[in-house]
């Protein structure tokens, strides 16, 4: 950093929070013209998507571990490839052991996926191709909404005119079969479309693996299903639709490049710079107070914080309508997910991986054995309590990346689904290693190895993802992906488009339209519309 960028106390635009929509945010920005500075709390940018190292000489994706919907047009923009990001296919996408001892895959070739579903029941493989063909093209149908900001169901007269066009030609062509099967998905359960297309529990279970990550409620929750269209939106370098990606370097390379293609736009970027509040005056935004004092003029603020952290925690409360702080207050957060990372000194050996895969191909695995299991482990957590089995998701990146660890190190990462964020008794840390104790156990189950081979582990429980990561109560989406909180109702209702009750202050994180995940919309979304406000004045 130069002795300019230190002393500089104005810019066109200050982000708050440099994790990968404020990165993509402020690129975009700075592409454009306007001076544009970065603030992150803590030593390295990133926020949930970065590689730290957590023993000597081994780095895990400590928080987010695998890029399915990075938005293409974004890498691209950014020429995020330039900037050393690069992607490989998880092939396969799911692994999942049973505990027969069997297990099943899906793999990026879908006849592959058919052949192996076939095993388990021929039925559902043909029920498969039916139902996968219905599901891409209803993501079709969505696939625009994530780079547009959502319907503006409050435009009248020839704005709503225009608004009701642009979202219509979106929809040319749907059959109103289609129309009733997209409202099944967004209002409908995942159990209970699982059960009326298919026979097979373990295929159900296949499908259950790549579902419901981070979300409230069980299989069998309304609005559940969602995550089948959500998974099949396109991501990556070639626009794949459910694209699944391992990032060579950890996901850190993701926000690595993006920092990068910022810089080189021209914006600045400070780390170990804490926001304390966002100045406000004469009901307009007009720059930002470090934890330290200093202040930092800007006409445009745009917090990548979530929503309750912003308006919350990062505003006065007189500069806000109290129906809008209570619509904000009332943001179903309440983080229902954990990660625990490990440096092994062996492979994990995996009782049911088939015989003869590739080091890559037994990179992933996921220990949820049904439907039923998953309802009753969400439940418990419900309850305030830490369930005695749990849903683990876990990934050997190193067997991808050899570089994350050294010679005779393995580096997993594990996310595990649906613990409490609020425990009934006790709290966070004094339960964080009866937590990492749990997910070792789980593992032993299917690969009875991993326990003896343990060297290190990071538990990270939602309390800590919320004091480390800054996420609000732990959740890794800045909200639940809920209908009741997507589309023009995220973050609530009238608010939806980026910009906020202060003038001159932009919402640009996971917390505002489309969401959660690995994606760069919002920060793209959020950008666009700075930059329409800016050309007329209005920013």
């Amino acid at each position: 950093m130069t002795a300019d960028q230190k002393t500089r106390r104005s810019y066109d635009a200050v982000v708050v929070g440099a994790g990968h929509n404020g990165l993509t945010a402020a690129a975009y920005l700075a592409r454009a013209g306007l001076s544009t500075l970065v603030l992150e709390r803590r030593a390295i940018v990133g926020g949930a998507c970065v590689t730290e190292e957590i023993a000597p000489g081994c780095r895990a994706s400590t928080t987010s571990y695998i890029a399915s919907m990075l938005r293409p047009e974004v890498i691209a923009d950014l020429d995020l490839p330039r900037h050393g990001l690069r992607m490989v296919p998880c092939d396969p996408a799911l692994l999942v052991p049973f505990p027969d001892g069997s297990a099943a895959a899906w793999w990026s070739d879908r006849e592959k996926t058919v052949r192996e579903i076939s095993k388990l029941s021929e039925a559902d493989a043909k029920t498969f191709v039916r139902v996968d063909d219905e599901l891409k093209k209803l993501a079709r149908y969505l696939q625009p909404f994530f780079l547009e900001p959502p319907p503006d169901v409050g435009a009248r007269g020839l704005p709503g005119l225009l608004e009701a066009l642009r979202v219509g030609r979106r929809f040319r062509g749907i059959t109103g079969a289609e129309i009733g099967r997209m409202v099944s998905f967004l209002t409908g359960s995942l159990g209970d479309f699982l059960d009326r297309h298919y026979e097979s529990e373990k295929v159900k279970t296949l499908f259950l693996a790549n579902n419901v990550y981070g979300k409230h409620g069980g299989p069998y929750a309304p609005g559940t299903a969602l995550g089948l269209l959500f998974h099949l939106l396109s991501g990556g370098e070639h626009e794949l639709q459910g694209f699944y990606g391992h990032v060579l370097g950890g996901m850190g390379a993701i926000t690595q490049a993006m920092e990068a293609a910022a810089r080189g736009f021209g914006a600045d970027v400070r780390t170990g710079a804490p926001v304390a509040r966002i100045r406000v005056s004469g009901g307009r935004a007009r720059g930002v107070v470090l934890e330290d004092g200093t202040e930092i003029a800007a006409k445009v603020v745009v917090s990548n914080a979530d929503p309750k952290r912003t308006f919350l925690g990062l505003l006065d409360e007189r500069e806000l309508p109290e129906d809008f702080r209570r619509a904000v207050a009332g943001i179903k957060m309440d983080g229902p997910c954990a990660k625990v990372n490990f440096v092994l000194s062996e492979e994990p050996r995996v009782q049911a991986m088939p015989q003869g895969f590739r080091r890559s191909e037994r990179a992933l695995f996921t220990l949820v054995p049904s439907l039923e299991f998953a309802e009753r482990c969400y439940g418990i957590a419900r309850s305030g309590e830490l369930p005695e089995e749990l849903w683990v998701d876990c990934v050997v990146a190193s067997n991808v990346d050899p570089s994350l660890a050294p010679e005779g190190r393995h580096v997993m990462t594990c996310f595990v689904q649906y613990v409490p964020y609020r425990l009934n008794a006790g709290t966070w840390d004094e339960k964080r290693e009866l937590l990492g104790d749990r997910v070792v156990a789980k593992i032993a189950e299917y690969a009875p190895n991993v326990p003896g081979s343990v060297i290190a582990r990071q538990v990270l429980t939602p309390l800590d993802l919320e004091r480390t990561y800054g996420l609000t109560e732990g959740n890794i989406f800045h909200g639940d992906l809920s209908l009741e909180q997507l589309f023009f109702l995220r973050p609530v209702a009238g608010f939806a488009r980026y910009r906020t009750p202060v003038a001159g202050l932009y919402l640009c994180g996971a917390g505002a339209h489309p969401g959660g995940g690995v994606t760069g919309a919002p920060g793209h979304n959020a950008s666009r519309q700075i930059l329409r406000d800016w050309k007329r004045g209005a920013a």
